[in-house]
């Protein structure tokens, strides 16, 4: 049988072939002689563009903007949204937004040691019925039972109100036993 001639080609070669490292500079003057024969550039890192930087940073913050008014949007959006199913909701929000208001800023400057557990408690429970709220909302926006879902809101904002009270009892009923420990103390 016949070798192969590559076989025999490397046979041949076996001794013949370089292994060592091209000096230091070797690219750099095969690069010139390269330039010199055809012309061509030579092989230098790219300078980078500092306004690309700049640009990228710029245009970054301009949609993070575009999405953060967007949403702000949204959010008045639903509440007219809900005017325009039922102008009596919204006059009833707007109602009892307002007292909730009120008692939650009474029920702020009624803060003390004794308290603090019961507000911070109460105000966990607020941001859950207003949740519960914003839900009802989007399933009025969304086409529900109208009649029902305006009645939970309406029993949401009385559960809020009503829950108010409660802890103002108890804050009161905290103080008077405050009041009565400290009268009873002699020194």
């Amino acid at each position: 049988m016949k070798k192969d001639t590559i076989d025999e080609l490397f046979i041949e070669l076996q001794d013949k072939m370089d292994y060592a490292e091209p000096t230091t500079g070797h690219q750099q003057r095969f690069l010139e002689k390269l330039n010199e024969s055809k012309g061509v550039a030579t092989l230098a890192p790219k300078k980078k563009n500092p306004w690309m930087l700049f640009l990228s940073v710029a245009a970054s913050i301009a949609i993070l903007l575009s999405v953060g008014i967007f949403q702000l949007n949204t959010a008045s959006s639903i509440e007219d949204q809900v005017a325009e199913i039922s102008p009596e909701a919204s006059k009833t929000q707007f109602y009892f937004a307002n007292l909730i208001e009120e008692q939650i800023n009474e029920l702020n400057s009624e803060k003390s040691p004794e308290t603090e557990k019961i507000i911070k408690d109460t105000m966990t429970q607020l941001k859950k019925l207003q949740l519960n709220y914003t839900k009802m909302e989007q399933d009025l926006l969304n086409g529900g039972n109208s009649k029902l879902i305006l009645s939970a809101m309406i029993t949401n904002f009385q559960t809020r109100i009503d829950l108010l009270s409660e802890v103002m009892i108890q804050i009161e009923n905290i103080k008077s036993i405050k009041k009565s420990n400290d009268e009873n103390y002699t020194i």
